[in-house]
Parts: C-alpha cells; sequence; structure tokens
C-alpha cells in the first residue's frame, strides 16, 4: 500500500456573492490541492486555502511549500503508517498549516479508503447530524436583513454575524434582526478581535435578552490574560478563534480559569485532521466545547472538517459554509447538506471524487 505518486495544483474557485474588504472586492477563492495516488490505484485528496491574516501564511507560501522538493519524502511509503506519515508532515512544514492540512487530509483520504470505510467512522462517529451556520460579513442594517432573509429561505436556521467595527453599530444590527425574525434564527457573532474588554462586557450585556449564543474572539488574539479576567458568564460564551492555532495555544487557553468556555478549530489554522484531534481531546478533557470553522474552501477540506468534528463527542456548533458560495470545485460528493443540516456520507474516506 505505497504511495506511487503525488500530484499538487491550484484552482480559482471563484465566488458567488463577491465581498469587500478593504476597499477590496474578493472575487477570487484559490485552493491548493493535493491528490495521493497508491500503487494499487486507490486516490486521496486535500485541499488547502490559508488565512494569512491569521496565521501569516500566504497562498503564495502554501503553494511554494508543496512543491516537490518538499513532499517527495512520502513517494514510497506505506499508507499504513498515517500516524507517523502526518508527523513527518508537520515536522517538515512547520510554518506552513494549510499546506499540512492538505497533506494531512490527502494521507487521511488515501487511508480510510484503503480501508473501505468513512473518515468519520475510523475517527469513531460520535455525532450524526448538525445545523451549520451561514455567514453575514460587516454590512449596514438593511444589507444585514436581506441577507439574512435569503439564507432562511434557503432552509438555514442559524446566523453567524460579523462584528467589531463600531459597537453601537453592532448591536442596532443584533436588535433589527430580533426585531425582524423574531426567534427564527439562531444568532452567533464573531467580532474578529474588534473588543477591547470594556466593550465586550458592554456588548454583552446590551444583547443579553437578545439570545446571543456565542461571541468568536471579542479581544486580541495575544489578549489571553485579559480574556481570563472577563467575567466568568461572559468567558463560557467566548470562542477563542485567532487566539488558538495548535494544541500549545490549547493548552494554554485551558489553563485556569478557563479562558474560553468554546474552542473554533479551523483546519487551515491547525495544520490538518491529526492536530485538530489533539486540540479536541485537550478541549475535551477540559470541558471546553468545540466550535468547528473554516475558510472559503473546496469541498475537500470541508469534508474532511465534518467527519473530524463529529468524531469529537464535545462538538456543539459547526460553521462550515466556506465552500457554499464557491462557482465551482474540483470535486463532487462530500458532506450532504439538506434544509442547513450537514451530514457525512457512508461513502469511504471524505467520499469525493474528482471531476
Amino acid at each position: 500500500m505505497k504511495i506511487k505518486n503525488i500530484k499538487i495544483w491550484s484552482a480559482d474557485l471563484g465566488n458567488t456573492k463577491p465581498y469587500t474588504i478593504a476597499f477590496k472586492t474578493v472575487d477570487e477563492v484559490w485552493n491548493a490541492f493535493v491528490e495521493i495516488t497508491l500503487d494499487n490505484g486507490i486516490t486521496g485528496i486535500g485541499a488547502a486555502n490559508p488565512s494569512e491574516y491569521v496565521t501569516g501564511e500566504s497562498f503564495e507560501q502554501c503553494t511554494e511549500a508543496l512543491q516537490e522538493k518538499n513532499i517527495q519524502f512520502l513517494v514510497g511509503r506505506d499508507i499504513r503508517e498515517l500516524n507517523q506519515l502526518t508527523f513527518e508532515v508537520w515536522q517538515k512544514l512547520p510554518k506552513n498549516p494549510a499546506a499540512r492540512a492538505a497533506l494531512d487530509i490527502a494521507l487521511y483520504d488515501a487511508f480510510t479508503k484503503h480501508l473501505d470505510v468513512p473518515l468519520v467512522k475510523y475517527l469513531g462517529q460520535k455525532i450524526k447530524s448538525l445545523p451549520t451556520s451561514n455567514t453575514i460579513g460587516i454590512k449596514d442594517v438593511a444589507e444585514t436583513l436581506k441577507e439574512a432573509k435569503e439564507y432562511g429561505d434557503r432552509g438555514f436556521t442559524i446566523l453567524k454575524v460579523k462584528l467589531g467595527k463600531d459597537l453601537e453599530e453592532d448591536i442596532e444590527r443584533m436588535v433589527k434582526l430580533r426585531e425582524t425574525f423574531g426567534k427564527k434564527f439562531v444568532i452567533r457573532i464573531d467580532a474578529n478581535q474588534g473588543y477591547d474588554s470594556a466593550q465586550t462586557i458592554e456588548f454583552y450585556n446590551r444583547t443579553k435578552a437578545l439570545d446571543i449564543e456565542l461571541i468568536e474572539q471579542p479581544l486580541k488574539a495575544k489578549a489571553i490574560e485579559e480574556t481570563r479576567q472577563l467575567p466568568a458568564e461572559i468567558r463560557k460564551v467566548i470562542a477563542a478563534d485567532e487566539s488558538l492555532l495548535s494544541p500549545q495555544n490549547a493548552l494554554e487557553l485551558v489553563k485556569p480559569p478557563l479562558a474560553t468556555g468554546i474552542f473554533n478549530i479551523k483546519l487551515m489554522k491547525c495544520g490538518g485532521v491529526s492536530q485538530a484531534i489533539k486540540i479536541a481531546d485537550i478541549a475535551q478533557h477540559a470541558g471546553v466545547d468545540l466550535f468547528w470553522g473554516c475558510n472559503d474552501e473546496s469541498i475537500v477540506s470541508i469534508t474532511a472538517a465534518l467527519h473530524v468534528a463529529f468524531a469529537s463527542s464535545n462538538t456543539k456548533y459547526i460553521d462550515l459554509d466556506g465552500s457554499l458560495d464557491l462557482a465551482k470545485d474540483e470535486v463532487t460528493g462530500g458532506f450532504i447538506l439538506k434544509d442547513g443540516v450537514m451530514y457525512c456520507s457512508d461513502k469511504p474516506g471524505l467520499g469525493v471524487e474528482r471531476i
């Protein structure tokens, strides 16, 4: 069961909902792909879309890390050495979590296809299905309400709303969402490091009656001690995102008192399935809930994240909408989405096929 060859390529998957950041319209969604072929013809596929803002890894650095000279060590190796192979990937590409994730996902896909079981079954399935949130960016009230209605019409029941630029506007958007839609939606918010401690407390107190489910990364990524000093009832509903890039970060966050009651795990931040499992285990032992997120990603890596999420008993939330607005993809299959609820398929590996 040896690895015969590895193919690497990049593709712009496009965006059916271009968005603007810093006066720039984003309508390109570049993903890097890895396809591992075994000597018996079995293939495994992985994908990556790094977030340079979060991890410091640009797309160019990701594809550079995936050049043949850096991954040739895997060719000729036995796929049944999965744990050793993923360890060596982690060792050789320490500064490229998304590149590692692409290789890591492809290795897990090939290995579980060899076993003829879905990845989630190999890992140990704890959860059958969960509703995913769909994300609304930083917009004015009218645009927020318009997009919320669109998601509701498509069957989604959970919104994740990006905030953090202006506290008063942020609160107004929350109030108007509840006034307009009542309890139709569960609402989560992502402040993207936009608040200080006082603003976080003010936002929490002024929106408490609006039943906000969780608050993602309100303080700066490095502000762990400041986060620990927030009232316990607020820390319980805070999800660490940019603060959580690795198992080492997880160990820091769970030191008493718990900095946050929720961990947001993204394969592109931590380096794939193998590292996500380590973070999930730390969270479970510390009594921290899990919230699985993503970037603008191919079905490949979104599906991988879903399989790991459903193998973790403390998974409570998923925000795996990153492939839903892509104009195209390199694969079909993968996760199943029905009325905003996600399921894993029963096909071997990730259950995806090249187009």
